[in-house]
């Protein structure tokens, strides 16, 4: 809800442009669904070298130009060599986009041993299956390299990336927990020049809005809420992966309208709005 008055503007960096005490003055209400954009970066030798992105500064571009808002994107893989690094939904988007500009030759790293073909005993239905997924985008073409772990990144003269180093790991359990061990003997290096990480996310991005509203994190570094998506702030409700972590869209679009919902409800005392979920709603493991 706008408070009468206030100018309606598009196209700000909120936290920034404006600020948390001006958001909070200006607004009865204000709902968090940010997402959880803090990326994992990986902090070895050569991580500085030209030639090595986040896939969230990759993608964006990309889908900018389809959009028309681009010409084109400052950051292709046409002709390259291309390695990303992680295995998951952002990684195959990645290995998609890179295909469709013309890569060279694409490789995905996954720190995990490979799946099995068919779902594993040990998660039996109605759990989440142990198994290998491949995505259209892998279909279309890509070498798949699992339990590797990357040391270093290698440049060329001009400080552009060239290649890197990695090597096979098998899992162990050190002091209860489990980590990974080089395989030694598997040392490797593998030409490139394009490589894209997507290793995951750590959380919302702190910086900004979320230390100027103030509001509490829980033990993941995600924003806390209560059983009606409220923060520790009481008029800031929170929805979506910078309340719940990484997830998928249809927890996100679920989440979206049971705040909804809740806003609507502290608000004006009631709500028609359906809310379909509750905030600690989890899928079956």
């Amino acid at each position: 809800m706008r408070a009468e008055g206030t100018e309606f503007r598009t196209s700000v960096n909120v936290g920034v442009d404006i600020e948390a005490d001006e958001l909070l003055a200006e607004h009865a209400v204000v709902v968090l669904a940010g997402g959880a954009t803090a990326w994992r970066d990986l902090p070895i030798p050569g991580r500085e070298l030209a030639g090595i992105h986040q896939a969230m500064e990759y993608l964006p571009l990309s889908n900018r130009v389809q959009e028309g808002d681009l010409a084109e994107t400052p950051i292709t893989a046409e002709g390259k060599r291309v390695v990303i690094i992680g295995g998951g939904d952002t990684g195959a988007d990645c290995l998609g986009t890179a295909l469709r500009q013309g890569a060279t030759s694409v490789h995905q790293f996954e720190i995990l041993a490979r799946p099995p073909d068919l779902r594993d005993p040990a998660t039996p239905w109605p759990t989440w299956p142990l198994m290998l997924r491949t995505s259209s985008a892998h279909e279309e073409g890509c070498e798949r390299v699992f339990a590797v772990n990357t040391e270093c990144f290698l440049g060329d003269a001009d400080g552009n990336v060239s290649a890197l180093r990695a090597h096979e790991v098998q899992s162990v359990v050190v002091d209860g927990r489990p980590t990974f061990e080089k395989i030694d003997g598997t040392d490797f290096e593998l030409d490139c020049e394009l490589v894209l990480l997507a290793m995951g996310f750590l959380g919302p991005e702190r910086a900004g809005l979320l230390e100027g509203l103030g509001v509490e994190l829980d033990g993941r570094g995600n924003v806390a809420r209560d059983d009606n998506f409220q923060t520790s702030v009481p008029n800031v409700f929170v929805c979506g992966d910078m309340g719940r972590g990484q997830s998928l869209i249809v927890w996100a679009i679920a989440e979206g309208r049971s705040c909804a919902a809740a806003a609507d409800h502290w608000l004006m005392g009631e709500s028609a709005l359906p809310s379909p979920i509750m905030p600690t709603a989890a899928p079956i493991r």
